[in-house]
C-alpha cells in the first residue's frame, strides 16, 4: 500500500506538524519515516484478562505523539532510544511471541507511526500471526487514522489521562487531549464489543479478553478532582460497554538528562505533586469506585515498591517477574 503522502506531509496525529519525514524530518513525535522499536517480549504486569497465562506479547516503539513531564518510558518515547526495523524483523517477532505462548501481540506507542504499523501487520497476519492484536496508546489520535486499524486490531488499551485542557497542556503539551483522546474512546468502544471467555489451565480457570476495550486512567497525586471528572465520564460513556482500569501506581521517576531537560520538566511536573499515592488518597479513590459502581473495573492495590520501572538501556528493561524479553534494540533477537 502506498501512503507515503502520509510522511510527507505529516497530519498522522492531531498535531498536524506538516513535515516531510521521508526526507528525514521530525515533528513532535521525534521521528522520521522508518519504524523505530525499543524492546519486544512477554510481559505479565497487564491487567488479567489481557495477560492471562502466557503473558502480553509486547512491542514498544520509539517516539511520541505526547510529551508526559512523568513518563515512565521517557527514555523510548522522548529521547528516541530504539532501532530501525523493517517489516520482515517486526513479523518475526510477532510470530516468536506467539510461539513461546503469548496471548495477545500488544503494541505499545505505535499512534505516530500507524500506517506502516498496519502495513507491517497485515504482513504478519498474512504470515500466520492468529492471536488477537491490541492497540495500547495515549488516545491522542485521529479517527481516521484509527479507522487503518479496523480489522487489524481486536483490543484496545487506551489511556484517558485527563479530562482537564490546563493540566494537559502543562503535562502533555497537548491543551486538546481531553476532546481528541474521548472521541477516539468512544471509536473504539463503538467498533470493538467485547468479548471475555474462560480459559483454563492446570486446574486454573482465568479470563482472557478477545476484543473490546480497556479505558486506562492513572491518578495523579494531590489531583483527585482530575480523577473524579474522568470516572464521571467513563461511568456515562464506557460503563457496560468496555473495561475501566484505574492505576493508583503513580511513582516519581528518577529521570537522567541535561540541565536544561530537567529544568523545563520539573517546571511541568509542579503542575500536581510528583510523590506517590498516599493511604489517603488511596482510600478516596476507594470511596468513588464504590460510588460509581462500575460493571467491569480492575484498580491496583497501593504499594511503595518502585522496582517495576523500566531502564530500556537494559535487555532486560523490567524486573524479571514482570517480562521476558525475545528482542532489544542494542542486541537484536536474544536468542
Amino acid at each position: 500500500m502506498d501512503f507515503s503522502s502520509l510522511y510527507e506531509s505529516c497530519s498522522q496525529c492531531p498535531r498536524k506538524c506538516s513535515v516531510n519525514r521521508r526526507a528525514n524530518q521530525r515533528g513532535f513525535c521525534g521521528e522520521n519515516a522508518s519504524l523505530k522499536i525499543a524492546t519486544a517480549g512477554l510481559h505479565f504486569g497487564e491487567e488479567p484478562p489481557v495477560t492471562v497465562f502466557g503473558g502480553s506479547g509486547t512491542i514498544f516503539f520509539t517516539g511520541c505523539t505526547l510529551r508526559c513531564s512523568f513518563c515512565q518510558n521517557y527514555q523510548i518515547s522522548q529521547k528516541g532510544m530504539g532501532t530501525e526495523v523493517d517489516c520482515g524483523t517486526f513479523v518475526k517477532m510477532c510470530l516468536e511471541l506467539q510461539n513461546i505462548g503469548a496471548e495477545n501481540i500488544n503494541l505499545v506507542t505505535g499512534s505516530h507511526h500507524i500506517p506502516l504499523i498496519a502495513d507491517f501487520l497485515s504482513e504478519a497476519k498474512n504470515s500466520g500471526l492468529e492471536i488477537p492484536v491490541a492497540w495500547n496508546s495515549s488516545a491522542y489520535e485521529s479517527i481516521e487514522m484509527l479507522e487503518r486499524l479496523r480489522g487489524l486490531v481486536d483490543l484496545w488499551l487506551p489511556d484517558l489521562k485527563s479530562l482537564n485542557p490546563q493540566m494537559s497542556a502543562k503535562l502533555f503539551g497537548a491543551r486538546d487531549y481531553p476532546d481528541v483522546a474521548s472521541d477516539a474512546i468512544l471509536w473504539m468502544i463503538e467498533n470493538s464489543p467485547m468479548k471475555i471467555v474462560e480459559m483454563k489451565k492446570s486446574g486454573e480457570t482465568k479470563e482472557k479478553m478477545l476484543s473490546g476495550v480497556i479505558v486506562r486512567h492513572l491518578f495523579m497525586p494531590g489531583r483527585l478532582e482530575d480523577t473524579a471528572s474522568v470516572l464521571d465520564w467513563l461511568k456515562n460513556n464506557a460503563d457496560g460497554k468496555s473495561a475501566i482500569s484505574l492505576m493508583s501506581q503513580y511513582t516519581p521517576v528518577p529521570f537522567k538528562e541535561d540541565s536544561e531537560s530537567a529544568e523545563k520538566r520539573q517546571k511541568s511536573l509542579a503542575a500536581f505533586e510528583n510523590r506517590l499515592v498516599s493511604e489517603t488518597e488511596d482510600s478516596d479513590i476507594r470511596d468513588l469506585i464504590e460510588a460509581y459502581d462500575f460493571d467491569y473495573l480492575f484498580y491496583q492495590e497501593l504499594s511503595d515498591d518502585t522496582s517495576w520501572l523500566p531502564d530500556f538501556t537494559r535487555p532486560q528493561p523490567f524486573s524479571n517477574k514482570l517480562a521476558t524479553p525475545i528482542w532489544h534494540w542494542s542486541k537484536g533477537f536474544l536468542k
